[in-house]
């Protein structure tokens, strides 16, 4: 599946790469490399009209995480996913505190997504 993007998110998803929040860099740690069961992973990539916080294309799998500038957003996320879901991509949602506090069960639930949709 070819990933379409808008060119004019280029430079601002370099900015969000250089701005990361703790949780994007706690899980980041763990996805960067190949870590994750051998996938490769991009971070802030730009799709269609979107940033999304990691992807792996192989996967077709985007994982997002949900601070608290994310508590007022919901209908406008559920909007995202959906459109990027129609696309053919999937998408996993953690929140911001459970990252900072429970890095390795998000792992585990990551690894347990792939082992189910990907055997």
């Amino acid at each position: 599946m070819k990933i379409t993007y808008n060119s004019h998110l280029k430079k601002y998803a370099q900015e969000l790469r250089k701005n990361s929040t703790l949780s994007e860099v706690l899980l980041w740690q763990h996805l960067k490399g190949k870590q994750m069961m051998g996938y490769d992973f991009h971070r802030q990539k730009p799709i269609d009209e979107y940033i999304v916080d990691f992807f792996c294309p192989k996967l077709n799998l985007i994982i997002e995480i949900d601070g608290e500038t994310h508590n007022d957003k919901w209908n406008k996320d559920r909007k995202r996913q959906t459109r990027l879901e129609s696309s053919g991509l999937r998408c996993l949602r953690f929140l911001d505190i459970d990252v900072k506090q429970n890095v390795e069960g998000i792992l585990t639930t990551i690894r347990e997504w792939i082992k189910i949709t990907h055997p």
